[in-house]
């Protein structure tokens, strides 16, 4: 995928993981970091289980939104303490 299609999938993926983990996301520019980090994380976390990440857009969307849920569950973790 470019440039432009990891910021969509990003944005998306970081938008909804902050709209599904109770408090809301962190701003635009920090959920699009965090969507993209997760479609890393998401995809190396689904390598290590031998599971499908699909393909295309909606595959992306899926594997960096779980990523992205495991992100914002770490940084509010960190933010409490």
């Amino acid at each position: 995928m470019g440039l432009i299609a990891w910021i969509i999938v990003g944005l998306i993926a970081g938008w909804l993981a902050g709209q599904v983990m109770k408090g809301g996301g962190y701003g635009v520019l920090v959920d699009v970091i965090l969507g993209i980090l997760g479609g890393i994380l998401g995809g190396w976390i689904f390598g290590l289980l031998g599971l499908w990440q699909g393909r295309g857009m909606i595959g992306s969307i899926v594997v960096a939104f779980i990523g992205a849920v495991i992100l914002v569950w770490i940084t509010r973790l960190f933010k409490r303490a």
